[in-house]
């Protein structure tokens, strides 16, 4: 991997660890710990994390609202996950800075392309929160955008299967495992690790988006350094 700034796609769910919901201590240590690991061995690495744990936009609790409002609430979610993160980092003792979507008061810096570059250049680990801080569009689609306004070489995703698959291998045992596909083939076959908006985009500006499962917490030292790790959405 030549350019060695890359985004880091996690859900919100992998934070709550056997937990009903929130976020469990030990995981987020263990997250944290190898991202650092990561960031000691060269990598500038900017997270963008959703809220699952906290709240879902397609959960019954959301069924009665507005598509904008569930949103914004899942946006606030993210934020909570991103806080919890960026402790957990100061705790370790590493530098890191979060970059919201909107203004949240003294809560992170608001999100300029400019001095997340700057951010990731000085060694700081840069959390984006808060999505795209638009409706409608998903932390997967915020991912590409962060990736591609700070000039990250890809992004990484973690999910709870091993890489991409023709249909769903938890239910389909003889599901097809793809170490490669292209952004067109991902959308002809209407793949859903990630959605049709942030597949677009990356297929648009060439970006390369790599799939791994995180339910093993190491996985994510495997998925950056090792090429054969996991799967790759690229031309």
């Amino acid at each position: 991997m030549k350019n060695k700034r890359l985004v880091l796609k996690l859900s919100g769910e992998i934070l709550q660890g056997e937990n009903a919901f929130g976020i469990s201590d030990p995981v987020i240590t263990e997250i944290a710990e190898n991202i650092i690991s990561l960031q000691e061995s060269g990598y500038e690495i900017g997270i963008v994390i959703g809220g699952g744990n906290f709240f879902r936009g397609a959960q019954k609790a959301a069924e009665n609202m507005v598509r904008a409002s569930a949103d914004n609430i899942g946006m606030l979610a993210t934020l909570q996950n991103s806080i919890a993160l960026n402790d957990k980092f100061i705790q370790l003792g590493t530098d890191s800075v979060i970059f919201t979507s909107r203004k949240f008061g003294n809560i992170g810096r608001e999100f300029n392309h400019i001095e997340a570059k700057q951010a990731l250049s000085q060694k700081k680990i840069a959390i984006f929160a808060a999505g795209t801080g638009a409706p409608f569009f998903t932390t997967d689609t915020a991912a590409i955008l962060r990736a591609l306004e700070v000039e990250a070489g890809r992004v990484v995703k973690g999910t709870k299967v091993d890489g991409i698959y023709d249909k769903d291998p938890v239910k389909h045992p003889s599901a097809k495992f793809f170490p490669k596909i292209s952004y067109d083939k991902y959308l002809q076959l209407e793949l859903k690790v990630m959605d049709i908006t942030a597949i677009s985009l990356a297929r648009e500006y060439q970006l390369p988006i790599k799939i791994f499962n995180i339910k093993k917490k190491s996985n994510i030292v495997q998925a950056v350094k090792n090429e054969e790790f996991g799967s790759i959405i690229s031309n």
